[in-house]
């Protein structure tokens, strides 16, 4: 008998899909029928889609990519033959994970197949990145990215691993997709709390997600789930992490179509195609050719001791100051060799844009003392401050991050280049994503909320970035749970990300490693990169050694690489702008 979830008291929607999750097992055609099963309960219950886990076909048990063409499918076969007769009959769309042959032996491809509710295929993607031992037996995809526009809405295809890289979703988000559906064959945890409400959260969009669940019980089991995500991240339905079963929820699919995100402001408009160029650039042409792939083992480490300074503003401005100063200081007495500061850390909340001039020349003044600090204790410092430009005819302020180094001269600066809503009322957008190639490693920045665009750490990777510094105050408690966690999971680069005392989501600093993968790692902690935190609204430091050695070793396995698996020529979309007329 099948389990089944319906979201409970649902709303009045436009549509209702579903997520159905199980193990598929060596009986291709029992497992066809399990799915047909799905698709009869769910029309019964008014469900006008239902999406179906990775590889619903059968359990992958090849011993070599001879055998995988042998066992796997074709598009005219009899799997995807019951799945078309299946949704004519129930009159439903279907999006179903199946591993289907290539052109020629031994090549097969990891596909997703969107059938109509008159049985016809409208779509086949062709996973684009795959999850470790996947690359032993199977082809990726390299077709253009599609959305498929339907009654039911755009919708875009996706599969497991191609959401933990930014760069599917990010496309097909561009391309106009309302809703992303997403065939899953996965044992690790980070979907259902991190790649798949974020790829909705990045985009807007809907995300339906189902999962493979169980599986041998000597073996890591296949984590299920399955999951209807809203644009903003909400889970509305999960069949959860141990039984199959279907879910479903009602949705409006129109809801994505407003991109404006409340303190952002429209994520269209926030992104910077004007700077993503180096994003279609062959890697071997860029600074992080030469850290793709496993370390080199002749590498000797490269420690960095990094303390987060989480001070902000207290009382009044001197004392502010006073106390960043104090905060140099000991952490130079505990041998950090960089300190870094929250997201305008010297202001009360808001107050640059209310006077950027003021704002300015106290930054003027307060940048010189740290400068100071940084020579007097021979420390690098990271400091977000507002700066003007006194060569522009008329005033131009920037919301600028300083790299200064122990001599206390200015290493780096970042003028922020993804303005939100309150920054475009006052602040001039930055030209450039820059990293700073120093005697203590290779040093990017971010400031506050473009945590939430995924462009800049990459680029910023891209670059040779070997470490991070994040100057912020968390919006959401998940802009550090899942979109901080996540720059470090898909770049394999360390972020150092200091808040303020005062942030919106009452939660502290954090930094996330970039872990080397260790043969024998659990999966979970092969995908899952580890962090540190402090308390919320404590003046706390975090000293930690990182070793910037690790953002070296790419590798999130065996054999995946996500910074080396990205295909450039995919991602063309990313380079245009977006409205929402140019899609409908």
């Amino acid at each position: 008998m099948l389990d089944t979830f319906p979201r409970p008291d649902a709303a009045e929607a436009t549509v209702r899909v579903g997520a159905a999750q199980f193990f598929s097992g060596t009986d291709v055609e029992a497992n066809a029928a399990l799915c047909v099963e799905y698709l009869r309960t769910a029309a019964a219950a008014g469900v006008r889609l239902v999406v179906f886990p990775e590889n619903s076909n059968r359990l992958r048990d090849y011993r070599d990519r001879e055998q995988c063409w042998e066992l796997s499918e074709d598009l005219d076969g009899s799997f995807v033959r019951t799945l078309r007769e299946a949704c004519a009959e129930f009159g439903m769309y279907a999006v179903v994970g199946v591993d289907i042959r290539g052109e020629q032996s031994p090549d097969v491809h990891i596909a997703s197949i969107l059938i109509g509710p008159d049985g016809e295929i409208l779509h086949v993607h062709h996973k684009t990145v795959f999850w470790d031992y996947e690359y032993t037996l199977f082809v990726p995809g390299t077709k253009p990215l599609e959305v498929v526009d339907t009654p039911l809405g755009r919708i875009g295809l996706l599969m497991c691993a191609d959401g933990i890289v930014p760069d599917v979703p990010r496309v097909l988000g561009q391309l106009g997709a309302q809703l992303f559906c997403n065939s899953l064959n996965s044992r690790g945890p980070d979907e259902l709390r991190v790649h798949v409400p974020l790829r909705a959260i990045e985009s807007h969009v809907w995300h339906v997600a189902a999962n493979t669940v169980g599986g041998p019980a000597d073996g890591w089991p296949w984590m299920g789930g399955s999951q209807i995500v809203t644009p903003t991240g909400e889970s509305l339905v999960c069949a959860g992490e141990e039984r199959e079963g279907l879910v479903w929820a009602d949705i409006d699919i129109t809801v994505s179509d407003d991109k404006h995100v409340e303190g952002l402001g429209d994520i269209f408009e926030l992104r910077r195609p004007d700077l993503y160029g180096d994003l279609m650039v062959d890697h071997g042409d860029l600074p992080v050719a030469a850290m793709l792939g496993p370390v080199d083992p002749d590498m000797a480490p490269k420690p960095l001791d990094v303390a987060t300074l989480q001070v902000s503003w207290f009382h009044n401005r001197e004392w502010t100051v006073t106390r960043a100063l104090a905060q140099i200081e000991y952490a130079a007495r505990r041998g950090a060799t960089l300190g870094v500061l929250p997201e305008f850390f010297c202001f009360r909340p808001g107050e640059p844009a209310t006077d950027p001039a003021e704002a300015a020349r106290i930054s003027e003044t307060v940048l010189t003392r740290l400068q100071s600090a940084a020579a007097e204790h021979r420390i690098w410092l990271v400091a977000h401050l507002v700066e003007t430009d006194p060569s522009a005819d008329a005033p131009l302020y920037y919301s600028t991050a300083y790299l200064i180094d122990d001599t206390g001269t200015i290493a780096l600066r970042y003028r922020k280049t993804h303005l939100d809503e309150v920054d475009a009322t006052w602040a001039t957008a930055g030209a450039d994503i820059p990293v700073a190639h120093t005697r203590i490693g290779a040093i990017g920045l971010m400031i506050g909320n473009e945590v939430w665009v995924p462009e800049v750490m990459r680029l910023l990777t891209l670059r040779g970035a070997e470490l991070v510094a994040h100057p912020t105050s968390w919006d959401r408690i998940e802009a550090a749970e899942m979109a901080a966690t996540e720059r470090t999971e898909e770049n394999r680069v360390h972020l150092v990300s200091v808040t303020r005392l005062d942030s919106p989501a009452r939660i502290g600093s954090q930094i996330v490693r970039a872990d080397a993968f260790m043969p024998g790692q659990p999966i979970a902690l092969m995908r899952y990169p580890s962090a540190q935190w402090t308390r919320h609204g404590f003046e706390e430091q975090l000293l930690q050694s990182l070793d910037l050695r690790e953002s070296h070793s790419k590798m999130m396995g065996y054999h995946l690489d996500p910074v080396g698996s990205r295909q450039p020529g995919l991602y063309g979309p990313l380079l245009t702008e977006r409205t929402l007329e140019s899609v409908r």
